[in-house]
């Protein structure tokens, strides 16, 4: 009998692809509609004036902001520099301190139990090596420190968006990226020395003038959709767009006539041994 070895995913080259989908369209005309989220998660972690916090895969900025203008000393990282110029720049304009940094969330440049505060908004979500991932959120956090977390669910829209995307374009061989909206995915991954206080359903309204303006946003600007446009040829692309729409036509329930989706995301805060 002969076996067939399992291929091992190359999990740089993904990363590596996944860093230029991130850096393409421009995430932050998504990001900024998703404010709310880290100004809710600032407030579920009880973040304290003085504090230091790492905004991990910060993207344009939304946790970190949140904790700046609660007075806390703020970090934003992440592995796409422009999305940290333009999170420089909101900091700016708000009138708030906050640094940036370039960093991967697999391999974060801190020390061992440096900061006080560790938060992610849809971000630590998406990198491919979970463990890692995790373990790192862990290993920067001071004992009794908190970890703060907001990440879609399995069950959500997005998620099913990102179904409909990968039955057109085929995903990374990696591990769902919604594992991280799961609450016992989540207490696993962060291991036994972190102790999930508090892990809340909320839900996030995704509104737009139609479900022709969302699928033209998120088409344009959120990087995931991008590239999954422009892989495809012209029929590909109308099959793809034709599914977004009906999607987004099943989930709206405005009675406006305009488009609200909610979204279900996982809140989760946990405190370091």
């Amino acid at each position: 009998m002969t076996t067939t070895p399992t291929s091992t995913p190359d999990l740089d080259a993904i990363k590596t692809k996944q860093q230029a989908t991130w850096s393409s369209g421009n995430f932050a005309v998504i990001g900024t509609a998703l404010a709310l989220t880290g100004e809710l998660l600032c407030e579920a972690v009880d973040i304290a004036a003085g504090w230091t916090v790492l905004d991990v895969a910060a993207g344009n900025g939304n946790a970190a902001l949140a904790a700046a203008r609660r007075g806390a000393v703020v970090t934003a990282t992440d592995y796409v520099p422009e999305l940290l110029e333009l999170a420089a720049a909101r900091a700016a304009a708000d009138g708030v301190e906050m640094g940036t940094r370039v960093a991967d969330a697999e391999a974060l440049p801190c020390a061992d139990r440096s900061w006080d505060a560790v938060l992610s908004t849809f971000g630590v979500m998406f990198a491919p090596r979970q463990e890692q991932t995790a373990s790192e959120l862990v290993r920067v956090c001071r004992p009794g420190g908190r970890i703060g977390l907001a990440n879609w669910t399995p069950e959500s829209f997005v998620a099913e968006m990102f179904r409909t995307v990968a039955r057109h374009v085929p995903p990374a061989p990696v591990p769902s990226v919604f594992a991280w909206g799961s609450e016992p995915e989540v207490a696993r991954l962060l291991g036994p020395s972190a102790t999930i206080d508090t892990a809340t359903v909320r839900q996030f309204p995704f509104r737009y003038r139609s479900a022709q303006d969302f699928v033209d946003t998120f088409r344009e600007f959120y990087g995931p959709t991008n590239r999954a446009f422009a892989t495809l040829d012209a029929g590909g692309q109308d099959a793809l767009e034709h599914d977004l729409l009906g999607l987004a036509d099943q989930w709206n329930c405005s009675t406006t006539g305009a488009l609200k989706v909610p979204s279900d995301y996982l809140e989760v805060v946990a405190t370091v041994a």
